[in-house]
């Protein structure tokens, strides 16, 4: 059998992307390892336990409005043509955020108030009991419940937390991610002739950063059985292995055979474009993910299933990369029974978001998703999508 006869037999029965990615998720779970953190340091982390508040917010009776804190019975009739005299001592100058006087229970914004300069305060509109104050707890009352286990903390949540008294949460351990870049023909710089520099590893450890891991980003490894199988029970104790290049059927493709010597291989050849050449198994407990040695394929792949792993294993929400509509600017095909990912530039045209499809398309050419703003689905049952639609365009690469 030639080497295309190989490939063309390994990949007849190709898994669909969402039953692909069921399969790996099954067999990944949740590590449980927590620690404790101050909140500088958990922007991204996911929760372990609930947050509730420790104070209230605002803690004291502030002025909502630039005006005077006055007692509202002393307001009581003010109009434009018949104004309530304040007298002095009875009226306090406020900015918006100050705190209230004691005896003050509402304020006049500034606007509706002159001072005649006898010290006195006329106010030309009558204001109620709580009018434009913000009230203790009014933001948050001490003891709400905030936010609950597996939510992945933003710099917003950051503030509020800060804002309630709470200076340190219980996250989850950013999951180990060992990444093992294989190939004899990869180096790390000035390759020569027949030589490749070493870039998926780079690639998806700096991605399973963004995605909340810990990566783990090893040296290359070449193709050889007994390095490969060494590579891989060296980081079997971590909570992902991920292994970029090496996963079609070629002569040199040998990190499936390796996985399924040590454990299982579950997936072999998923329905996708580009990088239909992954394969996802477990190794004691332990997933790994084999991503196509092809770049574009890599980082297809890498979104489609090591993302979602290292989200379940770190207990965040297992969910999709954030999308924004946008005007197609030109036809993608796509084959039926296929899920492709067409790269995609975008543009503002008169106030309109337009997604512009990426010439070079191949799966070897970094350049066309390094330069790309992010990618449109199409999904296995259809054909393609006609220029003039409204798509989704995926930001695969945002930090979530």
């Amino acid at each position: 059998m030639t080497d295309h006869d190989r490939h063309d037999a390994g990949f007849k029965d190709r898994t669909r992307v969402a039953a692909a990615r069921d399969r790996l998720l099954e067999r990944a779970a949740v590590h449980g390892r927590t620690e404790r953190v101050d909140l500088l340091d958990a922007d991204g982390r996911a929760l372990a336990a609930p947050v509730d508040a420790q104070r209230d917010v605002p803690h004291y009776r502030r002025a909502a409005m630039d005006g005077y804190a006055v007692r509202a019975a002393d307001t009581f009739g003010a109009s434009d043509r018949s104004p309530a005299v304040v007298r002095e001592g009875d009226a306090e100058r406020v900015h918006t955020g100050s705190a209230l006087p004691d005896w003050a229970d509402a304020v006049v914004m500034i606007e509706h108030v002159d001072e005649p300069g006898t010290g006195d305060l006329e106010v030309f509109d009558a204001v109620g009991e709580g009018e434009n104050v913000a009230p203790v707890g009014e933001d948050v009352a001490a003891g709400d419940a905030l936010y609950d286990p597996g939510h992945r903390l933003r710099p917003s949540d950051l503030g509020l937390l800060k804002s309630v008294g709470v200076r340190q949460v219980d996250v989850y351990e950013r999951p180990d991610v060992a990444v093992i870049p294989t190939g004899e023909e990869l180096v790390q710089a000035d390759p020569g002739p027949g030589e490749v520099v070493e870039t998926n590893g780079l690639t998806v450890s700096r991605l399973v950063e963004r995605w909340g891991g810990s990566p783990r980003y090893r040296d290359v490894v070449t193709d050889d059985e007994a390095a490969l199988r060494a590579a891989v029970e060296r980081d079997v104790d971590a909570d992902v292995v991920v292994t970029t290049g090496g996963s079609s059927v070629g002569e040199r493709d040998l990190v499936p055979e390796v996985v399924a010597d040590l454990g299982e291989v579950f997936v072999h050849g998923v329905a996708l474009r580009p990088g239909h050449p992954v394969a996802l198994g477990a190794v004691d407990d332990t997933p790994v993910v084999m991503l196509p040695g092809y770049p574009v394929a890599c980082i297809v792949n890498a979104v489609q299933f090591l993302r979602p792993v290292v989200q379940r294993v770190g207990d965040m929400p297992v969910e999709a990369p954030p999308s924004a509509a946008a005007t197609l600017d030109g036809k993608l095909r796509s084959e039926p029974g296929v899920r492709t990912f067409a790269r995609v530039r975008v543009r503002e045209d008169g106030g309109e978001r337009v997604a512009e499809p990426v010439s070079a398309s191949g799966s070897g050419v970094l350049s066309s998703v390094a330069l790309a703003d992010g990618w449109v689905v199409v999904g296995e049952d259809a054909e393609g999508v006609d220029a003039g639609e409204t798509v989704a365009v995926e930001n695969w690469e945002a930090h979530r």
